[in-house]
C-alpha cells in the first residue's frame, strides 16, 4: 500500500512539475497583437494605403508621399515643403525626394517666397493638377467602398474618434512625427 502511494505521489509530482514548467515555458501574453489598437489602426492605414497605393502606382506612376504632395497642393494651390511635413505626417526630407521627383516630371514647380528665401513656394503645374483631378475621384471611390459597410451614423461617430484620437496622439508623439517615413 505505501509503495502504491509512492508511485501515485510520484506521478503526481511529475504531473505537476510538468504542468509547472509548461506554464513556464509558454507565459500568458502581455499583448495580443491582434487586439492592440496602434497594432490595428496600423493595420488598417496599410491595408487601405496599399488600395491606394495601387491607383497612384499603376495608373500615374506616384509613391505615396508623392501623392500626398499632389493631394495638399491639389487643396492649397501652394504651400511650403516645411508646411507640408506635418499635414501627412512625413519627414521633411521624404517630402523633399517626393517634391524633387514630381519637379522632374514636370508636376510641381517651385517659386521663391520672397518673405523667407530660405523656403520655396510649391504649386501644380497643369500636368500636375490634372493628375490630381483624375486621381481624387478614384481614391474617393476607395474611401467610399470602405466605408460603405458602416451606417451614416456610425461614419460620423468614426470620424469624431478618428480626430479624438489624431489630437491625443499628437500630444503623445515626439516633435519630429514622420521621421523615417518612406
Amino acid at each position: 500500500m505505501q509503495r502504491i502511494l509512492l508511485l501515485v505521489a510520484d506521478a503526481t509530482i511529475g504531473v505537476t512539475m510538468a504542468v509547472g514548467s509548461a506554464k513556464k515555458q509558454v507565459p500568458e501574453p502581455l499583448v495580443v497583437l491582434e487586439e492592440f489598437l496602434p497594432y490595428r489602426l496600423n493595420v488598417l492605414a496599410g491595408l487601405t494605403s496599399s488600395a491606394l497605393a495601387q491607383i497612384y502606382a499603376e495608373r500615374f506612376g506616384l509613391s505615396i508621399p508623392a501623392w500626398r504632395v499632389i493631394v495638399t497642393l491639389g487643396q492649397y494651390e501652394h504651400r511650403t515643403a516645411r508646411d507640408m511635413a506635418p499635414d501627412g505626417v512625413m519627414h521633411k526630407s521624404t517630402v523633399s525626394r517626393a517634391v524633387s521627383a514630381l519637379e522632374k516630371r514636370g508636376l510641381v514647380v517651385r517659386r521663391p517666397n520672397l518673405d523667407d528665401r530660405r523656403e520655396e513656394w510649391l504649386a501644380l503645374t497643369p500636368e500636375g493638377r490634372a493628375i490630381y483631378e483624375a486621381v481624387a475621384p478614384e481614391a474617393l471611390a476607395v474611401e467610399e467602398r470602405l466605408l460603405s459597410v458602416l451606417t451614416s451614423e456610425e461614419q460620423a461617430m468614426l470620424s469624431s474618434l478618428i480626430d479624438k484620437l489624431t489630437r491625443q496622439a499628437r500630444l503623445l508623439a515626439p516633435q519630429d512625427v514622420g521621421e523615417g517615413d518612406a
